[in-house]
């Protein structure tokens, strides 16, 4: 069946977050019902990584593999027309060959956190920004945003439910932005650990108020103790906003890649049959995440 990549928007308000859960609606489960609608047949699709509840998202990436094989602006514009009312969209569908993973090719991803920085809370915006009516010292939450630059154990910046493996991570991008009252952190990395950006961002928070200084942060990040950083951000101010691939010549090399290494874990674990690249399950931490 073809492979479509499908770019998502979304707000994540009402929803229980991208995964599919029992205890409500996830905007996976909401996209997957109206692809069911258009092609007739249930469909799976896998995204870039998973987002938390109350989190948006500008640029999410999911493939999917399709039993009709229409014109992207028909398989986009019929999607969009079954997810309505929901405040979910197709932006862009694109077809692309079978060794694309949505999550497993992506070489980076990015976020942006918007607080509101006045003494009157938001009316029009109060599910898209966290509210924060003491000023905020920018220049100083940035050079705190230095401190964790780089490749790091990240354990005091991620949830103690955190499923990774490893609390090593590179973070390639850190910075604040003030717009009139609007403080933007916009953050870049190849994957985050669960919670990651919203606990950088409450402890930043801390530096801006003053509260603390940028050599704690460096203690928090030494200290690889979840209680030693700040407080975690809500989720209503983030946004996943970007996900980015490598070129597609690289892919196909890529996808050898991954399936050398399951059939070589798989002989570790013991008899057994390699799951196919259609059918590998995502790793239990599958998230950019947040």
């Amino acid at each position: 069946m073809p492979r479509w990549k499908l770019t998502i928007e979304y707000d994540g308000s009402g929803f229980v977050g991208w995964q599919r859960q029992d205890n409500g609606r996830s905007v996976q489960q909401v996209v997957e019902e109206a692809i069911a609608r258009y092609v007739g047949e249930p469909c799976v699709i896998k995204a870039a990584g998973r987002t938390d509840a109350g989190v948006h998202a500008t640029a999410q990436v999911a493939h999917v593999d399709l039993p009709r094989a229409d014109s992207p602006f028909t398989t986009r514009s019929a999607i969009n027309h079954f997810l309505k009312p929901d405040a979910v969209a197709i932006i862009e569908a694109e077809p692309v060959p079978d060794c694309f993973d949505a999550r497993f090719t992506a070489i980076g991803r990015g976020y942006v956190y918007r607080i509101v920085n006045r003494p009157a809370h938001p009316a029009l915006d109060r599910d898209r920004v966290w509210h924060l009516p003491w000023p905020l010292d920018v220049e100083a939450m940035n050079r705190g945003a230095e401190r964790l630059l780089g490749h790091h154990d990240f354990t005091s910046f991620r949830s103690t439910d955190c499923q990774a493996k490893s609390p090593m991570r590179t973070l390639d991008a850190l910075w604040v932005e003030r717009a009139g009252e609007i403080v933007t952190v916009t953050t870049r990395s190849r994957s985050f650990l669960h919670n990651q950006v919203r606990i950088m961002v409450g402890t930043l928070a801390m530096v801006g108020r003053e509260r603390w200084t940028p050599d704690d942060v460096s203690a928090a990040l030494a200290a690889r103790r979840r209680a030693a950083a700040g407080p975690t951000a809500p989720p209503q101010g983030l946004c996943l906003d970007l996900v980015t691939y490598p070129p597609p010549a690289e892919w196909q090399a890529m996808a050898d890649a991954r399936d050398a290494r399951q059939v070589a874990l798989a002989a570790i674990a013991g008899p057994a049959t390699a799951p196919s690249r259609s059918t590998a399950p995502a790793a239990a931490d599958q998230r950019p995440p947040e």
